[in-house]
């Protein structure tokens, strides 16, 4: 046997585990997990900021004088206005009577298998009340706030009338005032009195209003509705 021969065969090196790839998959967890904390709290400061500003805005009464009177639309039976919709029509009978403006609307369609839409019940309610019937301006399409308010808008402005004065309950008032500018109307808020209070029902109310009004800043009013359905 020679030297050669007698000596141990070379081994192969055995390669060393690279600590940096799992030091670099550490880090780009560590970084993603910073940036979900901080969506999360930018979205946590973005609803308390609306939040505040629907609480604020549901207790304020914007009335003064403008060209017209906005009554939003609620539940009607069988020509009957319902108790929310009553209060909405009394205060806005109310403020027609202040001669704050010199018309008013009211708003709403028919749901499946009513026989009235909510702006007959609640044109019919103010015609009984002594408003004469050129006073009184009917939208009977919309199914909600968007539509109600667009198909105003375009009547309205039709006729040269782009300030009005909206009524609905106390916790709308804001989506109320964000919606009517995406349609074109200038808009001061008088909440039907009974509803402006700031009872825990209402906190929670304004919450709903919270995510409606947070998401339709964002996506647009218009689109918020078709989404919903």
């Amino acid at each position: 046997m020679t030297l050669a021969e007698a000596r141990p065969a070379p081994t192969e090196p055995v390669p060393r585990r690279h600590r940096g790839g799992s030091q670099g998959r550490l880090r780009i967890g560590w970084m993603l997990s910073r940036f979900g904390a901080l969506v999360v709290a930018l979205a946590a400061v973005y609803l308390a900021a609306t939040f505040v500003q629907a609480y604020q805005a549901a207790g304020r009464d914007d009335a003064r004088r403008a060209e017209a009177i906005v009554v939003l639309g609620a539940a009607q039976y069988n020509g009957r206005p319902s108790p929310v919709l009553e209060a909405r029509l009394r205060h806005g009978l109310d403020l027609y009577r202040r001669a704050l403006a010199p018309v008013i609307v009211v708003t709403g369609g028919r749901r499946t298998g009513d026989t009235f839409t909510e702006a007959t019940a609640g044109y019919n309610w103010l015609r009984a009340r002594g408003v004469p019937d050129d006073d009184i301006l009917k939208e009977v399409q919309g199914r909600n706030t968007w539509e109600s308010l667009a198909a105003v808008s375009r009547f309205l402005r039709s006729r040269g009338i782009d300030e009005v004065i909206m009524v609905s309950d106390s916790y709308h008032a804001l989506r109320l005032r964000e919606v009517s500018d995406e349609v074109g109307l200038t808009a001061h808020v008088s909440p039907a009195p009974g509803e402006n209070d700031r009872s825990r029902r209402g906190v929670r109310s304004v919450a709903r209003e919270t995510l409606a009004v947070a998401a339709g800043r964002i996506i647009g009013y218009r689109r918020l509705t078709q989404l919903a359905g």
